[in-house]
């Protein structure tokens, strides 16, 4: 009988999931695996969109609601939100940061772990604080059933130096696309990227990537993979 496997996301906002991640967490849990989330602030510092002015309570009430649709749509089993301080994870206490991501992983029994890389694809702070937390847990065995850790990228990555997987949209622009919509108050920045959401998939949108970082305490391992799944025990 087939274990169902565990894949953790673990990000800093609601949406972040969405924008780099959509086809992998759809096709994790169409196949009968488990994608859970977990976000490090509920976005209430962000911009409204098209919404019109927020106070900042009134703000993180709505990405909530958002980020709830936008999880169903994807199929993620579960969603922990740490609550911390929205741009300004800098100013955490990261010792805190890094129990609340271990905790997360160990009651999950993670088996794959994906987060954001070094740059944190956008630059943003409070990614980059997210990429160097899971790090420390990860690399440290604070969660020992991780066997893979894999950083999310640009669609156009390449590497010569590890392992990219490459999910393809096989369908699942639809699945995204709607994840997106989702995230109502985010529609302006999301526009930047993908452009206006509509049925055909936007360039450069085929595909989604995800370097290998970390496989059972080998940091970048070179090796052809055809999914996140390969080698797992």
């Amino acid at each position: 009988m087939k274990k169902n496997r565990t894949v953790a996301f673990i990000y800093a906002h609601p949406d972040d999931e969405t924008f780099g991640c959509s086809y992998l967490i759809r096709e994790i849990a169409d196949g009968g695996d488990l994608p859970v989330l977990f976000t490090a602030t509920r976005g209430d510092a962000g911009k409204t969109g098209r919404l019109g002015e927020m106070t900042r309570e009134e703000l993180a009430a709505k990405r909530d609601i958002e980020l709830d649709k936008a999880v169903e749509i994807l199929g993620i089993t579960t969603l922990e939100q740490a609550g911390m301080g929205d741009g300004k994870l800098k100013e955490a206490d990261p010792a805190a940061l890094r129990e609340q991501i271990a905790d997360f992983l160990r009651r999950h029994e993670a088996d794959v772990v994906v987060t954001f890389p070094e740059d944190g694809i956008s630059g943003h702070a409070d990614h980059i604080v997210i990429h160097h937390a899971v790090n420390d847990v990860v690399f440290g065995g604070q969660a020992p059933s991780v066997q893979k850790l894999y950083y999310n990228q640009l669609s156009s990555y390449e590497a010569n130096t590890s392992s990219v997987v490459k999910i393809a949209e096989n369908g699942n622009w639809d699945v995204k696309r709607r994840a997106l919509a989702a995230h109502e108050s985010q529609i302006l920045s999301i526009e930047r990227v993908f452009g206006k959401l509509g049925p055909d998939v936007p360039p450069g949108q085929q595909v989604e990537a995800f370097e290998l970082a970390w496989e059972r305490g080998v940091r970048y391992p070179i090796k052809a993979e055809r999914t996140i799944f390969d080698d797992l025990n």
